[in-house]
């Protein structure tokens, strides 16, 4: 069944969600793309931004606690790991309870251009909430705002 003979067969309610999802996949990907292009802390693999995004949330850990956290091989995370820590983003620690295991973590240097990332890219969407919206706007905004928390947190 194609997608024509698919929104057919939909009820008036069905059709109308179906137009909001595409609508919402659309917009947030276009949003996304202009948070990247305003600041970037570097040009990262999606395995690599994975990897740096789960040591700033969950904090030092193992290759094999990575690996077995993103469902890959150990050999596999080894790879994406050495190629992060020759450009300086994560570090190895020896572990005091194993020495045979090395505890990663990200470094000092990484975690500053994160924060300098993410202020650059919160400036910018203050400039054009201000810009763009008007105080009643912005607080149909903050609603919305509120309606996306509760459809992801679902």
């Amino acid at each position: 069944m194609d997608k024509q003979s698919v929104k057919q067969s939909l009820s008036p309610e069905q059709a109308r969600v179906s137009e909001l999802a595409a609508e919402l996949r659309i917009l947030i990907s276009s949003v996304s793309r202009k948070l990247r292009a305003q600041a970037s802390a570097g040009e990262f693999t999606p395995s690599q931004r994975s990897v740096l995004l789960r040591l700033e949330r969950d904090g030092p850990t193992t290759v094999t606690a990575l690996a077995r956290a993103e469902g890959v091989r150990p050999q596999s995370m080894g790879a994406t790991v050495s190629g992060l820590e020759s450009a300086g983003h994560i570090k190895g620690t020896p572990d005091p309870a194993d020495g045979r295991q090395t505890i990663l973590s990200l470094t000092p240097r990484f975690l500053s251009m994160i924060q300098a990332s993410r202020a650059a890219r919160e400036d910018w969407l203050v400039r054009e909430i201000h810009a763009c919206y008007n105080a009643k706007e912005q607080e149909s905004l903050a609603k919305a705002i509120e309606l996306l928390k509760r459809l992801v947190s679902h």
